[in-house]
């Protein structure tokens, strides 16, 4: 990152990267990047600061403009079936299938930090989809 462009400003970064993640990787592991990972980071600081908040309405114009509206609704709908809605008591038999980054989900043994990750997603998804 540029050494004088201001922390609140990195999602310029972060959506130009973006292009070259999608161009190697594909569009699945592009939104996660983007969206499943840096907009709500992004978000939980405009919580916070109004710096951050300001920058909002162009991050969001800028996602809209990388993806479809319809690639933003189908990642939302498969984030919110496979993460926030997802049953979290798996049988034993299936602890195999599960990955690392779901059996160390934070937010699912801390109901409050839960309520505010289910939150956010719930913003997000309004934002996004407006």
């Amino acid at each position: 990152m540029n050494g004088s462009m201001e922390c609140h400003k990195i999602w310029i970064e972060q959506c130009a990267a973006t292009e070259d993640i999608r161009e190697q990787f594909g569009s699945k592991r592009a939104l996660d990047y983007l969206v499943g990972e840096k907009f709500f980071t992004f978000l939980a600081a405009a919580e916070q600061d109004q710096a951050f908040a300001a920058e909002l309405p162009a991050f969001l114009a800028e996602i809209r403009r990388l993806f479809t509206a319809q690639e933003l609704r189908e990642y939302l709908d498969r984030l919110a079936r496979e993460k926030y809605f997802a049953e979290t008591a798996p049988e034993l038999d299936d602890l195999h299938d599960l990955d690392d980054e779901t059996m160390e989900e934070p937010w699912r043994a801390n109901p409050v930090v839960g309520a505010q990750e289910l939150l956010r997603f719930f913003r997000v998804r309004e934002l996004l989809q407006q």
